[in-house]
């Protein structure tokens, strides 16, 4: 189910993210999704280290996954109330495929790891360009949960760090385009001195 562009350049103008609460099924099938993942392994890699590891959340697996940020969310806060307890619950559950991004860093390696975590963040653009020319939507979130040690020890250990809670479906909501920087102020011409 690929998207029907005409041209490389329409893709790429028009990748954009969705919001994971919009997403319906369905999502990719498990053949898409493997390609989707190969694709995002195709990433520009300083060393071939792979610093980048992508882990599947199946859908029968949410409840558990919900388990785990209730329990992580409570290590450093009081008791969530009901609106915390419904967002932990909608992270869990949004959109039909949950793919969890992890930063794996080569620490032995003479590769800086610097250039190891734009290894992982070009791996996680290259998933969600993938999931456009699929057809489908993705949507990248981090959050607290991205940051905690409990919620990351449920899926690697330090010190590996989630770079991302990655959700692909179907949008089920108008995607919106976003204001984007004025190229001016982002874009210039070196002048030496």
């Amino acid at each position: 189910m690929f998207n029907d562009l005409s041209t490389p350049l329409d893709f790429l103008a028009t990748r954009r993210s969705s919001r994971p609460r919009d997403m319906v099924a369905p999502g990719p099938q498990p053949a898409e999704l493997q390609q989707i993942l190969d694709i995002a392994m195709r990433t520009p890699d300083h060393g071939k280290l792979a610093p980048w590891r992508f882990v599947v959340v199946d859908a029968a697996q949410r409840s558990r996954f919900a388990e785990i940020l209730h329990a992580a969310y409570q290590i450093d806060r009081e008791q969530p109330g009901k609106l915390e307890v419904e967002a932990i619950d909608q992270f869990a559950h949004q959109a039909p495929t949950l793919i969890v991004a992890l930063h794996s860093p080569k620490s032995s390696s003479k590769i800086p790891l610097w250039e190891q975590e734009l290894s992982t963040g070009a791996a996680c653009f290259n998933l969600l360009a993938a999931v456009h020319a699929h057809g489908y939507v993705g949507g990248w979130l981090t959050g607290w949960a991205a940051y905690s040690d409990a919620v990351r020890d449920a899926f690697g250990e330090a010190p590996e760090k989630i770079a991302g809670f990655i959700y692909v479906g179907t949008a089920g909501a108008e995607l919106k385009e976003r204001p984007r920087p004025e190229r001016d102020a982002v874009v210039s011409d070196w002048t030496p001195e």
